[in-house]
C-alpha cells in the first residue's frame, strides 16, 4: 500500500482557536461554523497535521485488495497538481466482486438480521471513531479536495458525526402500520430493507455525501457498493476501516475507486443492485438513470446540479446582504451544487450591491488550504480550473462588466481569483450554465412578478435564497419559487434533518432528513383472514 506522511504538525494555536467551538453542540450546522473562518489571521506556514495513507486499495469484503487489473491511477494535490498517491483503479469486474460481496452480506450476512438497536451500536460507535480521528480525516479531505483545513477539521467531520448519529437514533425507530380493511382481514404492512444498493458520490464533498448515502442505507439494513468519485477517493477509504473497527460486519460496505464510464457505468447497470443513488452533473445523471432502467428497473434517487438564484429585496440590509450572498456563492470555492449563483438584486440597492460586493471579493483570502484563515483554497483539478476559466472569457465576451477577479491567482496549482460580473442577463452562458465555481454572477431587477418569472426561467430548481425583512415579500417568493429548498436570511444551512433535493431536472428523491429513509425500503403488506368476525 502506498504510504505517504505529512511532516507539519498542527500548531498549538489552532488547537485553542475559537472556530473549534463553533461546531460544539447544536451550532455544527454549514452556515454558522464557516462564516466565521473569514475573521482569523493567515499563518505564515501551512498547518498540516501529521496522517499517512495506508488505503489506496479497493475495499471488498472487509479487506482492502487490489484490483482485478492490477491497475492503478494517480490523485493529485489540487494545490500543486502533484500526485499524493496511486490509487487502485476499478472496473467492471472489481464492481462484480463486491456486487457479490454484499449480496452475500444482505442474503447470508448477520447486518439485515441483526436486530435494529444493534445496527445503531455500530453506528454509534463509527461516529464516535470520526470525532477521535477527526484531525487526521480532515488532512486527508483537505489534501485530496483542496477544500480549506479549518472548513474540514471544524465543520464538515463534526457534521458527518452528527449524520451518522442522526441515522443511528433511526436505525430502531422504522416500523410498519396496521391497516383497517373492509372485510374480515388483519393487514399490516413491513417497511423492509431494499436489498443492495449502489452509490456513486461527488468530489465537492466526499465525506458528507458519503454519510447522506451510507447512514440511511445502513440504518436500514441494506448493504452497499459505493464508487467514489477519481478525484477524491481517499476519506473514503480511510473512514470505511474506522467502519469496520466499529464491527460493520465484512462485505456490507464495499468501497470501489475508478471511474465514471467504467466502474460507475457497471455499477448502475448491474443486475443485482436493488437500488441506485447519485449525486452529481444533470448530464451525468441522464445517462445514470438509463443505465438502471435498461437493466433491471432498479428504483433511483438523484441530487443533480443547479443554478440557484439568491434574491436581494428592496429593503434588504445591503451589508448583511453582500456577506450573505458572497457567502452562497463562494463557499468551498464555488463548487457546490446549490450555490447562489444568480444574485437578483432590487434596482434600488443594486449600484451600492455591487461596489460591495466588488470590494468583499476582493478581501476574500485564498490560497493554500491548510493555512489559517484561508477562505478558499484551489479547485479540484485541471479540467475544471479550465471550464470556469472559460466561463469567465464568456461573461467578459457577452458584455457583462468583469468587476474583480477574473485570473488565475498564484503559478502553481488550479486557484481562481474571486471574480464578480455585474450586468449579467438572462440569455449569457453564465446566467444559464452551472460554472462550479468562484464566480458571481449579479442581475438587477424591478419588481416580485419580474423576479419570480426570471429566477424560475431555468431547467434547475435545487435550491433558492430570499434576502428581506417583509414577512409577505418572503411568503410570496417562498410560494412562489420552484425550488426544493428555500432559505431565508440564511444560506447553506445543512441539518441532519432538513430534506435536500430538486425539482426538475436537479434531481428526483430527497436525501438527509426522514425522507431519506423511504428510499432505502420497500413496502410489504401482509394479510391474514380473521376467523371470528363478530370480534370486529
Amino acid at each position: 500500500m502506498a504510504t505517504r506522511r505529512l511532516s507539519s504538525l498542527i500548531s498549538q494555536s489552532f488547537s485553542s482557536s475559537p472556530f473549534r467551538q463553533v461546531v460544539q453542540g447544536q451550532n455544527s450546522s454549514l452556515a454558522k461554523g464557516i462564516r466565521r473562518i473569514g475573521t482569523a489571521v493567515a499563518a505564515e506556514e501551512p498547518i498540516m497535521p501529521p496522517v499517512e495513507l495506508n488505503y489506496t486499495q479497493l475495499l471488498i469484503n472487509g479487506q482492502f485488495v487490489d484490483s482485478a487489473s492490477g491497475k492503478t491511477f494517480p490523485t493529485l494535490d489540487p494545490r500543486t497538481g502533484d500526485v499524493i498517491a496511486h490509487v487502485s483503479e476499478g472496473e467492471a469486474e472489481d464492481i462484480n466482486r463486491a456486487v457479490s460481496a454484499a449480496r452475500k452480506a444482505f442474503d447470508e450476512g448477520p447486518w439485515p438480521k441483526m436486530t435494529p438497536y444493534e445496527r445503531s451500536r455500530i453506528l454509534y460507535r463509527f461516529a464516535d471513531l470520526l470525532e477521535k480521528h477527526n484531525d487526521e480525516i480532515a488532512s486527508i479531505e483537505t489534501w485530496d479536495n483542496g477544500k480549506p483545513y479549518e472548513q474540514s477539521a471544524l465543520v464538515e467531520i463534526p457534521m458527518f458525526a452528527r449524520l451518522m448519529r442522526y441515522y443511528a437514533g433511526w436505525a430502531d425507530k422504522i416500523h410498519g402500520l396496521t391497516v383497517p380493511a373492509d372485510g374480515p382481514h388483519h393487514v399490516q404492512t413491513l417497511h423492509e430493507p431494499i436489498g443492495v444498493a449502489g452509490q456513486i458520490i461527488p468530489w465537492n464533498f466526499p465525506l458528507l455525501m458519503y454519510a447522506w448515502k451510507v447512514g440511511p442505507a445502513l440504518a436500514c439494513g441494506n448493504t452497499v457498493v459505493m464508487k467514489t468519485a477519481e478525484q477524491t477517493p481517499l476519506s473514503a477509504l480511510y473512514v470505511s476501516k474506522l467502519f469496520h473497527e466499529a464491527g460493520l460486519p465484512p462485505g456490507v460496505l464495499n468501497v470501489i475507486s475508478g471511474f465514471g464510464p467504467t466502474a460507475g457505468g457497471a455499477l448502475a447497470s448491474h443486475m443485482d443492485v436493488d437500488k441506485l443513488a447519485f449525486t452529481g452533473s444533470t448530464d451525468t445523471g441522464k445517462i445514470v438513470l438509463q443505465l438502471a432502467a435498461n437493466s433491471n428497473l432498479k428504483p433511483v434517487t438523484l441530487e443533480l446540479g443547479g443554478k440557484s438564484p439568491f434574491i436581494i429585496c428592496e429593503d434588504a440590509d445591503v451589508d448583511q446582504a453582500v456577506e450573505l450572498a458572497h457567502f452562497a456563492l463562494f463557499f468551498n470555492q464555488g463548487q457546490c451544487c446549490c450555490a447562489g449563483s444568480r444574485t437578483f438584486v432590487h434596482e434600488s440597492v443594486y449600484d451600492e450591491f455591487i461596489e460591495k460586493s466588488k470590494a468583499r471579493a476582493v478581501k476574500r483570502v485564498v490560497g493554500d488550504p491548510f493555512r489559517q484563515g484561508v477562505e478558499q483554497g484551489p479547485q479540484i483539478d485541471l479540467e475544471q480550473f479550465n471550464k470556469i476559466m472559460n466561463y469567465i472569457k464568456s461573461g467578459i465576451e457577452s458584455g457583462a462588466t468583469l468587476e474583480s477577479g477574473g485570473e488565475r491567482f498564484g503559478d502553481k496549482g488550479y486557484y481562481i481569483k474571486p471574480t464578480v460580473f455585474s450586468d449579467v442577463k438572462d440569455d449569457m452562458l453564465i446566467a444559464k450554465d452551472e460554472i462550479f465555481g468562484p464566480v458571481q454572477s449579479i442581475l438587477k431587477f424591478k419588481d416580485l412578478d419580474e423576479v419570480i418569472r426570471r429566477a424560475n426561467a431555468t431547467r434547475y430548481g435545487l435550491a433558492a435564497g430570499v434576502f428581506t425583512k417583509n414577512i409577505d415579500t418572503a411568503n410570496t417568493l417562498v410560494r412562489a419559487l420552484r425550488a426544493g429548498t428555500i432559505w431565508v436570511n440564511c444560506f447553506d444551512v445543512f441539518d441532519a434533518a432538513i430534506p435536500f433535493g430538486g425539482f426538475k431536472m436537479s434531481g428526483q428523491g430527497r436525501e438527509k432528513g426522514i425522507y431519506s429513509l423511504n428510499n432505502y425500503l420497500q413496502v410489504k403488506a401482509v394479510v391474514t383472514p380473521l376467523k371470528n368476525p363478530a370480534w370486529l
